[in-house]
């Protein structure tokens, strides 16, 4: 009977101490809990720390609209616009060197250069084609419907021919435009609608620094050859050609400096996006003058800006109303050539 008396001592003691020390663990972590949630509400009313405002330029961007919306498309309607999606992703499957349906174009997508299908912010969206066309385009000196706008990249972007204005993929095409317009004010362009206009440099871009980042950050996917990488079948691009005789032509908008670099900064390399940049600007407008320095197929541009004063300020090919050099168009520095074009606008009016 002692042994036994002994023993459950021994046990309760154990016991006893074991839930002492669970009491006192758990008020240490409560202590800890408590003192971290009280240090961070002191440094979050801190009237010290400074307030960051977000860039008013990335916030409420516009977005494409829900696909779930079609199921209030009339049914040809819905069939037409799923269509146009697929045609502007898959381009070349369809109207490309070996399409199932015409050979019209150089093998790129619609998609390479319009991204997610054209429903990317910032990504040379189509969200304000809808609200923003028929209008006057000094570079045509014409007014403008969508059908020009749609061939315009057949023509520039895919270095190919027009596509028949009555054929069903022009309509389709069409049709998916006007899809990812639903919602926009007639004469909006959206926050977020086409390409982010990129600040510009107080010096000349440089295409010798540019090919430092395009080895480091581009090179992996298009290649050391700017040649792409050909998708298996050879029907499409997974990476498209950047220059060469399979890129877009010198009328195309990712021609222009501008227009690249705002592109590449808040979209490339893959995985950037406007939220997540990986290129400072620098390197946005050196990659710019890289690329757009390399030989690519030609057009006849005899018959655009009819009226050379409403060329913009980054258009490579002369003649100009201002008195700088294609050299400067094309490389800048930009700022006293858009300064000159300010002045003599206000002088004229």
């Amino acid at each position: 009977m002692a042994t036994s008396n002994s023993s459950n001592r021994g046990t309760n003691f154990i016991s006893v101490f074991l839930y002492t020390l669970l009491i006192a663990l758990v008020g240490l972590f409560s202590y800890l809990a408590y003192n971290s949630f009280d240090s961070k509400k002191s440094a979050s009313s801190d009237s010290t720390a400074v307030y960051i405002q977000p860039d008013s330029n990335f916030t409420h961007v516009w977005t494409a609209p829900s696909e779930w919306r079609m199921m209030y498309l009339a049914p040809e309607e819905k069939e037409l616009v799923l269509y146009g999606k697929e045609l502007i992703a898959h381009t070349s499957e369809y109207l490309g060197p070996k399409g199932s349906v015409r050979a019209l174009s150089n093998g790129m997508n619609c998609q390479n250069c319009h991204l997610q299908a054209g429903a990317q912010p910032w990504g040379n969206n189509y969200f304000a084609v809808q609200s923003t066309y028929p209008k006057f385009r000094a570079r045509s000196g014409t007014v403008e419907d969508q059908v020009k706008r749609v061939n315009d990249c057949f023509e520039r972007s895919l270095n190919g021919q027009a596509l028949a204005t009555e054929s069903k993929e022009m309509r389709a095409i069409l049709s998916y435009i006007k899809w990812l317009g639903t919602d926009v004010e007639k004469g909006i362009a959206p926050k977020g609608s086409g390409i982010f206009k990129l600040k510009g440099l107080k010096r000349a871009i440089d295409p010798v620094k540019g090919a430092e980042v395009y080895a480091a950050k581009c090179q992996s996917c298009h290649q050391a050859d700017g040649g792409g990488v050909l998708a298996e079948g050879g029907h499409s691009y997974t990476y498209p050609p950047l220059w060469g005789s399979h890129s877009y032509n010198h009328g195309a908008g990712l021609f222009r400096m501008s227009n690249f670099a705002g592109y590449v900064k808040y979209n490339m390399p893959l995985g950037a996006t406007y939220e997540k940049p990986q290129l400072s600007d620098e390197e946005a407008w050196d990659v710019a003058a890289y690329v757009n320095s390399m030989p690519r197929p030609g057009k006849d541009l005899s018959k655009d800006w009819p009226d050379i004063s409403g060329k913009p300020f980054d258009h490579p090919f002369g003649p100009y109303v201002d008195p700088f050099p294609e050299s400067q168009h094309k490389y800048g520095p930009y700022k006293p050539i858009k300064e000159w074009i300010k002045k003599h606008k206000k002088s004229k009016s």
